[in-house]
Parts: C-alpha cells; sequence; structure tokens
C-alpha cells in the first residue's frame, strides 16, 4: 500500500497522515485532564475524592456505568445498521486512527474517559451548568464533511447521559465507567474493522473470473 493510499483528504484537498487522529487525540485528552484538574483546583483549592468515586456507592455506581454504556453501545450499532452516515462516520474515523492494537484501544479508552468526563462533567458541568457542559462536550466531537454531524448528534446524547448520571450521582464514577465502555467497545470495532473489506472483498469470487 502506497503512503497515498495511507492518507485521507479533507474538504479542500489538505492531507491528514493516517494515525494522524490518534495522536491528536492524546495530545487534547492530556491537554483535557490537565484543564480539569486546574480549573477544579482553581475553584473548590482542592481535588476533592468525592468528586470521583463515593466507596457507600461504588458497586452502584459502576453497575449504572456499565449498564449506560451497554445502551450507548446498543445505540450506536442501531445507528450502524440503518444510517448510511453511521457507516461512513466509521469508515472515515478508521482511516484517520489507523491501525490499533489491544493495548492502544484500551489505553486511549481510558484516557479518553476519565479526561473528558474530568474535564467536562467535573470541571465545566460543576462551574456552569451541565447544558452548557453538554453543549461543549457535543461540539468538540465534529469534524470535516456530513458523516461528522451524526457524531456530534450521538454526543449529545451521551452526554445529556453522562450529565444525568453526574447530577443523580453526585461522582464521576458512573460516568467515567459508561464513557469508558463506549469508547471501548467503539474503538475495538474500529480496529477490528481495519482491513476487513479487503479481506472480504479478496475472498469473495470475482463475478467476471472463471467459475471451476
Amino acid at each position: 500500500m502506497t503512503d497515498q493510499e495511507n492518507d485521507q483528504r479533507r474538504p479542500g484537498g489538505e492531507r491528514l497522515e493516517r494515525g494522524q487522529l490518534y495522536r491528536l487525540a492524546w495530545a487534547v485528552y492530556l491537554v483535557l485532564a490537565v484543564g480539569g484538574v486546574v480549573w477544579i483546583g482553581l475553584r473548590l483549592g482542592a481535588i476533592p475524592l468525592e468528586l470521583f468515586v463515593d466507596p457507600a456507592t461504588m458497586a452502584l455506581d459502576v453497575g449504572l456505568g456499565l449498564g449506560a454504556a451497554a445502551l450507548l453501545v446498543g445505540v450506536w450499532a442501531l445507528a450502524r445498521r440503518t444510517t448510511p452516515a453511521a457507516r461512513r462516520l466509521e469508515e472515515e474515523l478508521r482511516g484517520l486512527l489507523g491501525p490499533l492494537d489491544t493495548s492502544e484501544v484500551v489505553a486511549l479508552a481510558l484516557l479518553s474517559g476519565f479526561a473528558e468526563e474530568l474535564f467536562f462533567r467535573g470541571a465545566f458541568q460543576g462551574a456552569l451548568g451541565w447544558p452548557l457542559a453538554t453543549v461543549a462536550f457535543a461540539l468538540l466531537h465534529t469534524g470535516p464533511g456530513r458523516a461528522f454531524r451524526i457524531w456530534t448528534l450521538f454526543a449529545l446524547v451521551a452526554g445529556l447521559l453522562f450529565a444525568g448520571l453526574v447530577e443523580w450521582r453526585q461522582t464521576l464514577t458512573a460516568a467515567i465507567v459508561a464513557h469508558v465502555g463506549v469508547n471501548l467497545v467503539n474503538l475495538r470495532h474500529l480496529a477490528a474493522s481495519e482491513g476487513g473489506d479487503d479481506e472480504e472483498t479478496a475472498d469473495r469470487p470475482d463475478p467476471g473470473g472463471d467459475v471451476r
């Protein structure tokens, strides 16, 4: 495969190297995590442990997070089956992310879920309320082209659910578990599908060829 085939194009012809989104995501999530810590520290003077976990309700919070993750994974699976835009989005994200091994999938899911919840629900929502935090979270999940609109819409729905969990439980545990779970399943799907179309095409008989 040539370098040109490994590149994706934005509208206007700007080139994106294969895997650039993966490297950019790490930088963005680290900035969000640090920004969240600084914001909470400036507002409260310290980072309270109870913001992250309540030992007395931890089992329930983890269960709620897993349930929310299952719900969102199901919603996206339905969108993938019924909406061409969702399938197109996955193709574009797969191309931008490049091939990911299991350790990269797990690391990115953990970092993204923790950093985004720390910043948007822990810092942003705690200071300015859940409506603004949810809109800002949705706007982070956007990109060039029509296919990315469904990503923004899904992020809005997920953000509302995460915000509701935090408002209800008064801790980030359920939201972090849900967020990590969704990202882990969806990233694993993207990684598992890498090259799958080519393999499927290679195994499929050529309609114009000889049948023996």
